[in-house]
């Protein structure tokens, strides 16, 4: 009996074959669909304790930044903490889950797809996007993501050049002055917070506004993106395919 705390692991348990097991999870999974149906237990600022404990979990799985770890032990709930900020670290969850699971090939196996479809995005990667410069939003604020964070690994990965650095963090609140200083080739993000880019002071006069060069995702797709889980290198080939569709500059 299983309870995860995070999308990325709700959809790693279901990617090796174990979704069966699970008996709840955060409110934020939603893939696959059949998770939807499961008793939901909060979110990061709202864990339910006593929920979980009422669905009886052989273990809890949870990531670095949930508070529940510490009181859940308390209560005799065995919990297993994952962190998966980078590629490499989302390979290691995958495997480590996958023996804990008692799913190792399974979990072997799927380390091998992901680099699989990461390399076949890379082939499919229009030779004149190669090296332009992008920003990536993942939120309200606004909120970017880093060269540093796993969705910055995979930018790299695909040939361009993310215009926040790490040094900021992984995924900072940014001054929107910073693209007025290094503007984008590229925007991507969500469309419920891009779709008033002209409104913000100075982005009207940014290149990749004016010449329309915005993949803006919906949910579904932004939860791809932002997920570090089973569906990276699915992600990727999303991203081609999105910004393989933008006008001709």
């Amino acid at each position: 009996r299983i309870v995860t705390l995070s999308p990325s692991l709700t959809e790693a348990v279901c990617a090796l074959g174990r979704c069966a097991q699970l008996v709840g999870t955060d409110r934020h999974s939603t893939w696959p669909g059949s998770v939807q149906q499961l008793p939901k237990v909060g979110g990061l600022a709202d864990m339910q304790i006593e929920r979980i404990v009422t669905l009886r979990p052989d273990m809890v799985l949870l990531g670095p930044r949930s508070r529940a770890a510490e009181r859940l032990q308390a209560l005799g709930v065995p919990t297993i903490t994952f962190d998966a900020r980078t590629h490499a670290d989302l390979k290691s969850m995958l495997l480590k889950l996958g023996v804990t699971l008692g799913e190792p090939a399974r979990a072997a196996e799927l380390v091998t797809r992901i680099d699989a479809e990461l390399a076949a995005a890379v082939a499919r990667m229009p030779s004149a996007l190669r090296g332009r410069t992008v920003y990536v939003e993942v939120g309200p604020a606004p909120t970017a993501a880093s060269d540093k964070s796993f969705i910055g690994e995979t930018i790299a990965r695909l040939g361009l050049l993310n215009v926040v650095s790490g040094e900021l963090g992984l995924f900072p609140k940014i001054n929107p002055e910073l693209l007025l200083r290094r503007p984008p080739d590229l925007i991507i993000g969500p469309r419920a917070t891009l779709a008033n880019l002209v409104d913000r002071p100075g982005w009207s006069s940014l290149p990749a506004v004016r010449q329309q060069q915005l993949c803006l995702l919906d949910t579904e797709r932004m939860d791809l993106l932002s997920r570090p889980g089973p569906r990276l290198g699915e992600a990727a080939q999303m991203l081609v395919q999105c910004l393989s569709a933008l006008p001709p500059r």
